[in-house]
């Protein structure tokens, strides 16, 4: 299993966090998603299919910005 940390510039809330998760979870491949507020960021969990491209544009998509 490989594993993916991005910095994310605009999580605000919970809201930002549900929205974020639910959107990776429907990339296949992806095993877990941990989201910290505090810390701005989103850790990724995956196996192949996903690649770290397909899960930094998912993010990206969602409305995010990777810092």
């Amino acid at each position: 299993m490989d594993r993916v940390l991005f910095d994310v510039s605009n999580l605000m809330n919970s809201e930002c966090k549900t929205q974020v998760k639910n959107a990776l979870d429907k990339v296949k491949g992806v095993q877990k998603v941990g989201v910290s507020l505090p810390q701005g960021t989103i850790a990724v969990e995956y196996n192949e299919p996903a690649d770290k491209k397909q899960i930094k544009e998912c993010i990206e998509h969602a409305g995010f910005t990777i810092t």
